[in-house]
């Protein structure tokens, strides 16, 4: 399956693609706004897999001719992108794609990082708002440590929480996140559980930050 990673170029994006290229047998491919920026990014990417010996490549290009050919479009953007970015690749999405965002809404003051709920409700809700007709939105890979995500030497270990109004979408969202070795992906509901769920990551956040040894800090549920 062909998944588009959309902001694939910034620290969640970087993590996600390699994972999924080293992982899975997926076809990987990032997107930018500005196309030799994904393309040069992408062959970053591909250099570091195959120094590990993997057969893997991720390919690059601008955000809708990625979006065009995949399956599963991952909104790898800040939260305040994510409307604009659905609207900019909408006519590029075909009936039965999936959406997936991991962005979460945050405000920084002297006390921490806090959870900055949108008006409408969560940054998923956003997408969903703004995704067209017969494209599913899910919710998912919010409170993974994007450096963590990265390091290919690291075990993950973690959970990921799955939220979605379409079962079918959720599921195949759900079977790519545990392709990801070390990756649980838990269902948590539909998106109107988003705000629980993208309010953990500024806890997260602050609890790494407050205490040694814990900056790449995730989630196991047992």
């Amino acid at each position: 399956m062909k998944i588009a990673i959309l902001g694939g170029t910034g620290d969640i994006g970087e993590g996600l693609a390699l994972r999924l290229a080293a992982d899975t047998s997926h076809r990987i491919a990032i997107g930018s706004r500005e196309a030799e920026k994904a393309e040069n990014k992408a062959e970053e990417y591909t250099t570091e897999l195959e120094s590990r010996g993997l057969d893997a490549a991720v390919t690059g290009g601008e955000n809708a001719a990625v979006a065009a050919e995949a399956r599963i479009v991952v909104l790898a953007v800040p939260p305040y992108h994510v409307g604009d970015t659905v609207e900019a690749v909408a006519e590029a999405l075909d009936d039965g794609d999936v959406l997936v965002s991991p962005a979460t809404g945050m405000k920084r003051d002297e006390e921490g990082f806090h959870y900055h709920k949108p008006g409408a409700g969560s940054v998923t809700a956003i997408v969903a708002d703004a995704a067209p007709e017969g494209v599913d939105v899910v919710g998912a890979f919010h409170n993974l440590a994007a450096a963590r995500l990265a390091n290919l030497d690291a075990d993950l270990g973690v959970d990921t929480l799955v939220i979605g109004d379409d079962e079918d979408a959720k599921r195949t969202v759900s079977d790519v996140a545990e392709g990801i070795e070390g990756l649980r992906a838990l269902d948590a509901g539909g998106i109107a559980n988003a705000p629980e769920i993208e309010g953990l990551t500024p806890l997260l956040i602050n609890v790494a930050s407050s205490n040694d040894g814990l900056d790449d800090l995730g989630v196991r549920f047992q």
